[in-house]
């Protein structure tokens, strides 16, 4: 059986770039390793960690409480309420923010008071909150992740507006709900901010799926980018499967088929991956 593992599965570069800054932390040993949220949305690094003395943090309150250690500040960043926090009551912090969402920050600070801001994302994913927080003005600021959304989004009072994405979000879908918005007539300033790794392992992602009996995505429950992946997957190959490690792989699933794709969502380590194709290539 012939399988396809995409090239650009498995970490991203603001993944990796956290990831090591935690674990070259962990190895100072310079007293307690604090994560702000989960570094990133993978179970077995987190687990790791916690093995190394490193406790992940969730709250602002739990935040006040950290003055005995280092915070790392995870790839999805923070609003500009927490560093104040940081800051004010002098805990001590590392920024591991993904270059990419910093600059967004950048232009959500500056084009809040100028227009309204519209973030096409997921709500509730970190990366978006922590967008959110860089708004000087958030009743004039909306995040949008449907069409319906978009179709129902109306401002009260003509006014400019800037639209950014989350850094991982679908590329297609982004273009599908700006189109959307463009139609209402507002004066638009599009921004797109899908940063460039994901759009390749989307992509990519898309095109293997679309040659393969089967198609495995592999990477952690929470992570939104595996979501998307998984979801972009399914489209084109309707055996398509999601899992967080190899014990969640059903090789039954993969009898009788000539073929096979694996990715991986950017939080995903090379570890995991590695033992997927490993086993699906001796099971066949």
């Amino acid at each position: 059986m012939e399988v396809i593992l995409a090239k650009s599965a498995g970490f991203c570069f603001g993944v990796r770039r956290a990831v090591d800054t935690v674990y070259a932390q962990a190895q100072q040993n310079n007293g307690k390793i604090y994560t702000y949220g989960p570094i990133i949305h993978n179970e077995e690094v987190v687990k790791d960690l916690e093995k190394k003395g490193v406790c992940v943090v969730e709250t602002e309150e739990e935040l006040r409480n950290c003055k005995d250690g280092t915070v790392i500040i995870r790839s999805h960043g923070i609003g500009k309420a927490i560093y104040d926090l940081l800051r004010q009551e002098e805990i001590p912090y590392v920024d591991a923010t993904c270059p990419f969402v910093r600059k967004i920050h950048k232009i959500v600070e500056k084009y809040s008071s100028l227009c309204h801001v519209v973030i096409i994302g997921n709500e509730n994913h970190p990366e978006v909150e922590g967008i959110k927080g860089w708004s000087s003005n958030a009743a004039g600021t909306s995040v949008i992740s449907t069409v319906e959304e978009a179709e129902n989004f109306v401002l009260k009072e003509e006014k400019k507006v800037c639209i950014v994405s989350q850094t991982t979000f679908n590329n297609k879908k982004f273009q599908e709900l700006v189109e959307i918005l463009e139609k209402k007539g507002y004066d638009i300033i599009v921004l797109n901010t899908i940063c460039n790794a994901t759009q390749e392992r989307q992509a990519e992602a898309k095109r293997i799926a679309g040659e393969v009996d089967a198609m495995i995505v592999v990477g952690g429950k929470n992570s939104s980018n595996t979501q998307k992946l998984f979801e972009i997957c399914k489209k084109e190959c309707e055996n398509t499967c999601y899992i967080q490690t190899l014990g969640d792989l059903d090789l039954s699933k993969l009898q009788s088929i000539n073929s096979v794709g694996i990715t991986a969502g950017a939080s995903t380590p090379n570890k995991i991956i590695e033992e997927v194709q490993k086993n699906v290539r001796n099971e066949f």
